[in-house]
């Protein structure tokens, strides 16, 4: 057999381990909010030390947690050194939103049906700390690699935008990686994404009877104006396109509003949030501009009606670094033996903490277990799932991708 047949021979057995491996990552709830996952990092660090993987645990400062609105942040790194080489970075994240309702499958019970197996964060991306754990295994195993290093960063602030995540591991000098890989979907090699803008928006107005709503000022009507005036540069957007194939245009959307005290009472404040996603071409500070000016003129239009503004987050998209070259040829040369389909190198329109990696000047792609796209995961919906046959392919991916990178 060839060395790549090895590789790939090793996964095929202790696929069923992985899968085991992968349903107890699952079964830790690491709902964000309210954002408790210090104990999934500690039952993540317990099952890579059954590997042979010493986990270092690093905690974020309970306060700086709570100032940013989370409860706990435990951050793992696993560094294996080989030799003098390229230092290669696999991150994946474990925070997920909270399950939401309409599930078909217990969301924590790492269910395994029709080939899949389903539960929170199991597509993204608790999948990729198996897979990646898996192809480390595997390299080590099978290539006994005689230079460079790997390290695994699980981190747990992504859903947040990964300032106390992978930014935190970064800022405090924990981890300089040569390149990076991160979790993602294994039918693409993504190189670029989206930015994203979210703002906090509070709407006042002045509290009245409803038998006399002349003697108040409803925010609800004025927070209606303002954000009919915000959904209207949607239909702008669409004539700004980016470039970058997998991204079409930037958009807009308002998903949580909050107002009111009774029925019988003219609301006097209504607060929204809203999500504001920007192509790689925009500029983040123009965009924001942009968008404050909007409420503000729309609030004018009001008498009465005044605003606040907050921003909450503020994610800069990724742009390709030059480095990244060795990475999408090597992905995309075993994706397309692994998976009989060629794998395109392109852009997604989510928005990731991959960026921070970029940011410090670090190239990386996003690559990992998933389906064709992040629908057919149903991440962020009801019934969540990877599918088992996509979990074992992408791991055979990476696994062969390391050991071309360190030779």
């Amino acid at each position: 057999m060839t060395d790549y047949q090895k590789l790939d021979a090793w996964i095929d057995a202790h696929f069923d381990e992985e899968v085991q491996f992968l349903q107890q990552l699952v079964r830790v709830p690491t709902d964000t909010p309210p954002g408790n996952n210090a104990p999934h990092a500690e039952r993540t660090a317990e099952l890579l030390k059954d590997f042979g993987f010493e986990a270092e645990k690093h905690a974020v400062p309970e306060q700086e947690v709570k100032d940013y609105g989370l409860e706990s942040i435990t951050n793992l790194i696993v560094r294996r050194k080989y030799g003098e080489g390229l230092t290669i970075a696999l991150n994946a994240h474990g925070d997920v939103v909270p399950p939401g309702e309409g599930w078909a499958h217990d969301p924590y019970g790492g269910e395994i049906d029709g080939g899949s197996l389903y539960g929170r964060a199991a597509a993204v991306s608790k999948s990729d700390f198996a897979s990646f754990t898996f192809a480390l295994r595997a390299l080590e195993a099978v290539a006994r690699p005689a230079k460079g290093s790997i390290e695994l960063h699980f981190t747990y602030d992504e859903e947040f935008g990964g300032l106390l995540g992978p930014g935190w591991l970064l800022k405090k000098g924990l981890t300089k990686p040569d390149l990076m890989i991160a979790a993602g979907f294994s039918y693409e090699v993504v190189t670029a994404h989206n930015g994203c803008l979210q703002m906090e928006v509070t709407v006042h107005g002045k509290m009245a009877h409803a038998a006399v709503p002349s003697t108040g000022v409803d925010a609800l009507q004025g927070a209606v104006h303002i954000l009919n005036a915000l959904y209207a540069q949607n239909v702008l957007y669409r004539q700004v396109t980016s470039k970058v194939e997998g991204i079409t245009h930037p958009y807009l959307n308002v998903g949580r509003i909050d107002g009111g005290t009774n029925t019988n009472v003219i609301p006097g404040k209504v607060v929204f949030k809203l999500d504001r996603r920007m192509i790689p071409e925009e500029n983040p500070a123009q965009v924001e501009a942009t968008i404050r000016k909007v409420i503000a003129d729309a609030a004018a239009e009001r008498s009465g009606i005044t605003v606040e503004i907050r921003r909450m987050l503020l994610a800069n998209s990724m742009k390709p670094l030059a480095g990244n070259k060795p990475l999408v040829e090597a992905i995309q040369k075993h994706g397309e033996a692994v998976f009989g389909e060629p794998i395109k190198a392109m852009g997604t329109p989510l928005y990731t903490d991959v960026r921070l990696y970029g940011e410090a000047g670090i190239p990386g792609v996003i690559y990992g277990a998933g389906p064709r796209t992040v629908l057919e995961s149903h991440a962020k919906r009801n019934d969540e799932r990877v599918l088992l046959e996509d979990l074992r392919r992408a791991t055979k991916v990476i696994a062969r991708t390391l050991g071309d990178l360190l030779g």
